[in-house]
């Protein structure tokens, strides 16, 4: 619970490298100690000030007093019988986030959240139907790493389980661009999380002048939710595709890793019986693809309440698999993990204080995109 002098606290979470070495100088303190300031949080999970025994006293005194480090309150853990956990995490404003984690044999990956709701309204999408409050802040982002971390470290007895992250969860990551940056950055920083730029993704329905401008500011691997692969169709389940076709979306993505011939992008593509998953589709998807590296994802459809859609069945799903296969694109069927919790791909909610500004959020979402656009 916030006091009312809590209000005035600057919270120290969400500040990359950068951000808190200007912080400190605006405070008239060494920025190197910016370093030391983030293990504490970052790497070790600290959240009280006193405790960071290598800073100074007189330095662990003026943060005490004008700083903070502000997490969101857990308001449950779920875990499914595969090993899936949920969290559900309640904001200041009263608004809830879902983060998921999956674990693997030989990795752990976090599904992370950058809005209360999604303005883009994917038709096939349960987050797309809660509608859309706000952006979430970089400390609301990164926060959801730093309560993972903590919870599976305590169940782990210690040892670091999380390898990757995906900006997949509630949300469209590239709308909320300046507060997704400095979590990417402290996500790839290695005086915070340190996890490799090849192990964290952001994923985008196709806000194409934002995809050049994370290329400008990081190269963090690409995931793009396709799902169609033709426009007449993509207008139905991907309606930002009426301001960026796939014509100018494949051009973005040719671009993205232009320089490195080692790098690929994911190529997102749920699997929704009788509407996308015919040989005809998948041979149009082959052309559309042509001359972009990619790994293609197939993701049987996750249902949720007063879904229109259907999930395609194995046998469809396989037939579909094999075609892209059999034309060189390299091709997985993603396993569905944390169904049983609502913890699966599409399947996140949240809980969405105020749903009945989508219309006017969204155009100003979409204004505001335009303005930055004209300056790049």
């Amino acid at each position: 619970m916030l006091t009312t002098s809590d209000k005035k606290l600057v919270n120290l979470l969400g500040f990359d490298r950068k951000g808190l070495k200007g912080y400190l100088a605006s405070i008239e303190e060494a920025p190197y100690r910016a370093e030391q300031i983030m293990q504490w949080i970052h790497t070790k999970g600290f959240s009280d000030f006193a405790a960071m025994s290598n800073i100074s006293k007189s330095l662990r005194e003026k943060l005490c007093a004008i700083a903070t480090i502000q997490l969101p309150e857990v308001i449950y853990n779920n875990q499914a019988t595969d090993g899936t956990q949920k969290w559900l995490l309640k904001l200041k404003d009263g608004n809830c986030i879902e983060s998921v984690f999956i674990p693997e044999k030989n990795r752990g990956t976090l599904c992370i959240s950058s809005q209360v709701g999604c303005v883009l309204n994917c038709d096939f999408c349960s987050t797309g139907k809660q509608g859309f409050n706000r952006n979430l802040t970089t400390a609301e982002i990164i926060s959801q790493l730093f309560i993972a971390e903590r919870t599976l470290e305590k169940m782990a007895n210690g040892v670091q389980r999380i390898t990757n992250v995906v900006m997949m969860g509630m949300g469209e990551p590239l709308l909320n661009f300046d507060n997704l940056i400095p979590a990417l950055n402290l996500m790839l920083d290695d005086f915070a999380y340190g996890l490799s730029k090849r192990r964290v993704t952001v994923s985008t329905a196709g806000v194409v002048p934002m995809i050049y401008r994370l290329r400008e500011e990081t190269d963090v691997a690409l995931a793009v939710s396709l799902h169609a692969p033709h426009d007449q169709l993509r207008d139905e389940l991907v309606p930002i595709n009426k301001k960026y076709p796939l014509k100018l979306l494949m051009q973005a993505c040719r671009a993205y890793f232009a320089q490195d011939p080692r790098r690929s992008i994911t190529m997102e593509y749920v699997m929704l019986a009788g509407v996308n998953d015919t040989a005809k589709d998948a041979r149009a998807l082959i052309k559309l693809l042509e001359g972009i590296r990619v790994k293609v994802n197939l993701i049987p459809f996750n249902p949720f309440p007063h879904t229109i859609y259907k999930r395609s069945d194995d046998d469809t799903i396989a037939r579909f698999r094999d075609i892209l296969l059999n034309a060189s694109l390299n091709t997985t069927v993603r396993r569905t993990r944390g169904d049983e919790i609502d913890a699966a791909c599409g399947q996140l909610v949240g809980q969405v204080q105020d749903r009945t500004k989508r219309q006017v959020q969204h155009q100003a979402q979409i204004a505001k995109l335009a303005n930055q656009s004209q300056h790049t």
